[in-house]
């Protein structure tokens, strides 16, 4: 996915998690049919594909995992691997649009996440 089109996905991204966490019927509908709600923000979903909207909370965090890249990664790939995660560039649109996102974000990324 060329930058500018993944910079359009992440910001689709962060404002869905902004939405949804000050609009209850719209995080209601995004849990319960995630395909809908995001084809019509006009995100683009591969054919085939299953999405699982799953939600954090204070005791319970989700690690997802990647598929397994097969063979082995160059330079870029490897690049691209630490650039951050949607997640965290989602937290940080939405920390912008919502004044309550940033102190979430602000304590997710320095102490208030998932510990590991």
């Amino acid at each position: 996915m060329a930058d500018s089109a993944q910079d359009k996905a992440h910001a689709a991204h962060g404002k869905i998690i902004a939405r949804a966490w000050s609009d209850p019927a719209f995080k209601a509908e995004l849990l319960a049919d995630p395909h809908k709600v995001l084809t019509a923000a006009g995100i683009e979903l591969k054919p085939g594909v299953a999405i699982k909207v799953v939600e954090n909370t204070d005791t319970l965090h989700h690690l997802v995992l990647p598929p397994k890249p097969t063979g082995e990664l160059n330079d870029a790939d490897l690049d691209k691997v630490a650039g951050g995660s949607p997640v965290l560039v989602g937290l940080a649109i939405a920390a912008l649009v919502i004044p309550e996102a940033a102190n979430f974000t602000n304590d997710y990324l320095h102490g208030g996440g998932p510990s590991v």
